[in-house]
């Protein structure tokens, strides 16, 4: 149980989830557009979930997740990672970050970017459904979980609970949201502009972690 706890967190730092949890805190009721993304990303991530675990057990899902769940995998990531944090500890980055910053004022946004941007929490549950397809660690976590022959019950729990755990990026600002309604917003504009003046530091210490808990990872299933 305790690699699928591990696994949850793990696939709580899909790309897609950060990029769009970031999105919607940068714009007008985030509360309404987050609540309807994760709407949309449970209905996905339970459904096909579900799916998976009781009938396609045995199938080429449980044999693609164990070659995606390769040590040397793992551990290239974690080396990647950590030749990135390298890169920006060293400010080699920032003439690269001026050309990506020119490019970024012509270039449009994505189109899933600009949808959202309209503040309609049924569009954002649309793209939580499309965005959530089960990834590497949820195929791992559910292979893990067919070997285990718990009861439906069980399964359907374990299943619920991995994708609440994954989503974890959604749930603690609807919490604060929820629990603190004035006091949120100021906090996210406060960790707006903090932000915008610490991010390279942010960013090195975020990476260095889940190098970190990739390597860990890695290392584990070479045993």
């Amino acid at each position: 149980m305790g690699k699928i706890v591990g696994l949850a967190f793990t696939s709580a730092l899909n790309p897609s989830l950060v990029a769009a949890t970031t999105v919607m805190l940068l714009l007008p009721r985030q509360a309404r557009l987050m609540l309807g993304y994760w709407f949309g990303a449970m209905l996905t991530s339970i459904t096909l979930g579900l799916v998976i675990v009781f009938t396609l057990e045995g199938s080429g899902f449980e044999q693609t997740a164990k070659k995606t769940a390769h040590p040397t995998i793992a551990l290239t990531l974690a080396g990647l990672l950590l030749l990135v944090v390298l890169v920006l500890a060293t400010g080699r980055d920032k003439p690269f970050e001026e050309r990506r910053r020119t490019r970024k004022e012509e270039k449009k946004p994505p189109r899933w970017q600009r949808w959202m941007q309209s503040g309609d929490p049924k569009i954002t549950f649309a793209i939580g459904v499309l965005l959530s397809f089960p990834g590497a660690s949820y195929l791992v976590a559910l292979d893990t979980l067919g070997k285990r022959h718990y009861s439906t019950f069980a399964t359907v729990l374990v299943v619920i609970g991995f994708c609440l755990v994954s989503l974890v990026l959604l749930e603690i600002p609807l919490v604060a949201f929820r629990v603190a309604p004035e006091q949120t917003p100021a906090a996210i504009d406060r960790a707006k502009a903090w932000g915008g003046g610490h991010w390279r530091r942010v960013a090195i210490c975020g990476l260095a972690v889940i190098a970190a808990g990739l390597a860990i990872i890695g290392i584990a299933e070479l045993r």
